[in-house]
């Protein structure tokens, strides 16, 4: 079997030793707030799923990082369909 040739033009070495651009790096605490700022707000067990977090630490999540180091403001409201949702106000 034949091996492939490797490139040795250094216009192309250059373009495959490039790091590709990379977008803004989308955490999961940033997940969290686009979820509750949805007019729909979130429920607890759609931020796990989306996070891929247990439901007790996207509570704690929520109660630390969200309430309390970054002062924003969490309703929370029982609707029928979906349950306790809550969203930022």
């Amino acid at each position: 079997m034949a091996k492939a040739a490797k490139t040795t033009n250094p216009e192309t070495l250059a373009k495959e030793d490039a790091p590709t651009p990379k977008g803004p790096r989308v955490t999961k605490q940033q997940i969290m707030i686009d979820m509750l700022s949805r007019p729909e707000g979130a429920t607890i067990e759609e931020l796990a799923e989306a996070t891929q977090w247990l439901g007790h630490t996207v509570r704690g999540a929520m109660s630390g990082a969200l309430k309390k180091k970054l002062g924003l403001t969490i309703t929370s409201e029982k609707e029928d369909p979906r349950g306790r949702v809550y969203r930022l106000t």
